[in-house]
């Protein structure tokens, strides 16, 4: 496992992730999938006439890419769930062809009221084109498990 204890992690810590380019497919796919009609996505010729001049890539997938590209830094195996999202905020567009890196940075943690195996730990998170566009940004609490002692 790859991703961060709650014992390893502590408030400050700051992390950049990888990234990855969006392609049309992403976009295309992503949106008929979620039976997203919006001509945005979908019609270039409608998108064209927009002051974008083209389509947009769907923001829940820019969203989902960004959490996506934090787990194997921070939660691939060491955590029970998501506990929420909060402060989504999509403050420029992203295109077909741009890469998105992702960045975050541990803002909260406390023990679990009801149980000591967790903590939870609230993660403030980035999108970012090469150029330090930010084009979202929200706020994620999860529950994490803390490592395993081992008696001896």
């Amino acid at each position: 496992m790859t991703g961060k204890y709650f014992d390893e992690l502590e408030v400050g810590m700051k992390f950049k992730h990888g990234g990855r380019t969006v392609t049309e497919m992403d976009n295309v796919l992503f949106t008929a999938l979620t039976m997203n009609t919006q001509p945005l996505h979908l019609n270039e010729d409608f998108a064209s006439k927009t002051e974008f001049g083209q389509r947009l890539v769907n923001g829940i997938f820019t969203f989902g890419l960004v959490v996506g590209l934090t787990v194997a830094d921070l939660t691939d195996g060491t955590i029970v769930a998501n506990l929420g999202y909060d402060k989504v905020a999509h403050p420029n567009p992203v295109f077909h062809g741009d890469t998105i890196y992702a960045e975050s940075e541990i803002i909260e943690k406390r023990e679990s009221k009801s149980r000591p195996d967790v903590g939870i730990v609230r993660i403030k998170c980035w999108g970012r084109k090469p150029d330090g566009t930010t084009v979202v940004e929200f706020e994620r609490t999860a529950m994490f498990l803390k490592r395993m002692k081992v008696e001896g």
